[in-house]
C-alpha cells in the first residue's frame, strides 16, 4: 500500500527556491508593471528567464524532447501554487496560459512541420499565441452549438465567423481556431482546429473586451482577452490541426489538465489573500479589540485554512490520477476541483477584503483585482453549473431504484429481514431471559 503526502526533497528545494523568488523577484514588478508596458515588462522578465531556465524550470510541462522536463501534474500542481500567487510569474517560468496550452495541444497533434514553425519558437519564448474558440452568439458551455465554420476550397480553408475572450490574441503571432467543418456529422465531431496566423488576411482583431478584471479600454496588452472577425479568412490545408473533426477531442486534451493548472494557481491568489488577513488581524483595533480576537474573524481564519487545505489536497489528487490513470480517468476530479477551487478563491478573497474594510475596496491594496478574477474562475473552462452536473451524472451512474420502491436504509424492512436473519440468536436471548 502506498499513501505518501511527502515531496522529493530535490524538488521541494526547486519549490522553496521558486517561493523565495517570486517573491524578491517578481512581486516587486506587480506595482508597476502596466506602467512599463508590454515591452518593458519583457525586458525586466528576460534576466529572471534565464535564471529559471538555469535551475532547469523553464517550460515544465512539456517532454523533455521538446524542452521541457515531462515533470507531471502533480510537479507541476505545486509549481503552479507558487506561480499562481502573482499573475506574471508564468512568464518568467515559460508556462503562461495560453501559451502553456496551445503548446500542449501543438505537442500532442502537430505536424512536424508545425511544430518547426510554432512550436519551438513559442517554448523559446519567440512567438505568442491565443485559442480562439469563445463566440459572442453561442453558449461557451456547449461547444456543439459553434458557429465559426471553416470550408475546404481547393488546397485551402476558409474560415468565417466571430470570436471572442481569445485571451492575449491582441498581442499574439499565431491563434489556435477551433471551427465547425461539417455541422451534419456526430456533435463531437463537427468541429476542428486550425493554426492560423494573426496577420492573415481577414482576420480582423477588433478589440480588447473590457472585463470586471480588466474594467478600461486597453488594447495590444497582455492579459486582454480579445474579439476577433473572421472574414474569408484562408490558411493552408496544412493549417489543420490534428485530423479533421477532432476539435473537441483536443480541446479536453487540453483543458483537463488546464483546469488543475488553473485550481493551483487560485491557490496561490487564495494563500497569498489569507496572508493579508490574518496579517490585518494582528494589527487592527476595533470596538475595544484586536480583530485576532473577534469570534467572527477568527472563524473566517479557521474557514479559510480549512478550505483551502481542502482545495489543495483534492486538487492534487485529481493531478495525481492523471499522472497515474491518465486524463480520461481524472475528469470527474478535474470538474470537482474546478467549481470547488472558485468558491474556495471566492470565499477567501471576500474574507480578507472585508477584513480590511474601505482599505481592501480600495486599489491600494491588491483585494480589489484578486476578487475581480475571482469572480471569472467560476465561468471560464466551464461554469460552475455545467462541472457540477458532469459530477452528479457520473455519481449517478453508481445507483439504481430500489426494489419495490422501498428506500434501501428503510428501517421497518431491515428490522424485519434482521430478525429472519437472525431467529436463532433472537430466540437464544429470548430463551436466557
Amino acid at each position: 500500500m502506498s499513501w505518501d503526502f511527502s515531496t522529493d526533497p530535490d524538488f521541494q528545494e526547486q519549490l522553496d527556491w521558486m517561493r523565495d523568488f517570486v517573491r524578491a523577484e517578481i512581486w516587486p514588478l506587480e506595482a508597476i508593471w502596466h506602467e512599463l508596458g508590454l515591452a518593458g515588462l519583457e525586458r525586466a522578465i528576460a534576466p529572471l528567464q534565464e535564471q529559471v531556465k538555469a535551475r532547469g524550470l523553464w517550460a515544465t510541462h512539456l517532454p523533455p524532447e521538446l524542452g521541457g522536463q515531462g515533470m507531471g501534474q502533480v510537479r507541476l500542481g505545486l509549481m503552479h501554487e507558487i506561480l499562481g500567487s502573482s499573475p506574471i510569474a508564468p512568464l518568467a517560468f515559460g508556462n503562461a496560459a495560453p501559451d502553456s496550452g496551445n503548446s500542449e495541444i501543438i505537442a500532442l497533434a502537430g505536424s512536424d512541420e508545425q511544430k518547426d514553425r510554432w512550436l519551438h519558437p513559442l517554448l523559446a519564448g519567440d512567438l505568442r499565441s491565443a485559442f480562439s474558440m469563445t463566440e459572442p452568439d453561442t453558449p461557451g458551455s456547449d461547444p456543439t452549438q459553434l458557429r465559426t465554420r471553416a470550408v475546404r476550397d481547393g488546397d485551402e480553408w476558409v474560415i468565417d465567423g466571430r470570436k471572442w475572450f481569445s485571451s492575449n490574441a491582441s498581442i499574439a503571432d499565431f491563434l489556435i481556431v477551433m471551427a465547425v467543418t461539417d455541422p451534419d456529422a456526430r456533435p463531437s465531431q463537427r468541429a476542428s482546429m486550425f493554426i492560423v496566423p494573426t496577420d492573415t488576411p481577414g482576420v480582423d482583431i477588433l478589440r480588447d473586451v473590457p472585463t470586471m478584471e480588466h474594467p478600461w479600454e486597453q488594447f495590444g496588452a497582455y492579459g486582454g482577452h480579445a474579439e476577433i472577425a473572421y472574414e474569408r479568412a484562408r490558411v493552408p490545408a496544412e493549417a489543420l490541426l490534428g485530423g479533421v473533426g477532432e476539435g473537441f477531442l483536443l480541446a479536453q486534451h487540453r483543458l483537463v489538465p488546464g483546469r488543475i493548472h488553473h485550481c493551483m494557481r487560485w491557490l496561490g491568489v487564495a494563500r497569498r489573500a489569507f496572508d493579508m488577513l490574518c496579517e490585518r488581524a494582528t494589527y487592527r483595533h476595533a470596538h475595544g479589540s484586536l480583530l485576532a480576537d473577534k469570534q467572527t474573524v477568527q472563524n473566517w481564519i479557521a474557514d479559510s485554512a480549512a478550505e483551502m487545505q481542502a482545495a489543495r489536497l483534492m486538487t492534487l489528487h485529481a493531478a495525481w490520477v492523471m499522472d497515474t490513470q491518465g486524463a480520461s480517468a481524472a475528469r470527474t476530479d478535474v470538474a470537482l476541483i474546478k467549481f470547488y477551487g472558485a468558491r474556495v478563491l471566492h470565499d477567501v478573497v471576500d474574507r480578507a477584503l472585508q477584513a480590511h474594510g474601505s482599505l481592501g475596496y480600495s486599489t491600494d491594496l491588491p483585494l480589489e483585482q484578486m476578487y475581480r478574477f475571482a469572480r471569472a474562475a467560476r465561468i471560464y473552462d466551464g461554469p460552475d453549473e455545467v462541472h457540477r452536473q458532469s459530477v452528479a451524472r457520473h455519481l449517478l451512474r453508481g445507483y439504481a431504484p430500489p426494489a419495490g420502491g422501498v428506500p434501501s436504509e428503510h428501517l421497518p424492512t431491515r428490522r424485519e429481514h434482521a430478525r429472519e436473519r437472525f431467529s436463532e440468536l433472537l430466540d437464544a436471548v429470548t430463551a436466557n431471559d
